[in-house]
């Protein structure tokens, strides 16, 4: 028996058209691949890449939003 939000995503699913429910399909291949190729991923290690995280942002090694945004408008 499918739960009420399985039952809410079907109507809204339904009311798409063919390009939309293709893109939908993609996205929720991606989020379906995503936790896969996640699940591997120690606490351990997901630690120590947070931690270089903030070491590059501590040493200024980042961009602003306005220089993102400039540079997305350049692809």
């Amino acid at each position: 028996m499918a739960t009420i939000l399985e039952s809410e995503m079907l109507n809204y699913f339904t009311q798409l058209d063919d390009a939309e429910k293709t893109s939908v399909v993609k996205m929720l291949k991606a989020f379906i691949k995503g936790k896969k190729e996640n699940s591997n991923v120690t606490i351990e290690v997901y630690n120590n890449e947070l931690l270089a995280a903030e070491h590059e942002f501590k040493n200024g090694d980042y961009i602003s939003h306005d220089e993102l945004l400039n540079e997305i408008k350049s692809w």
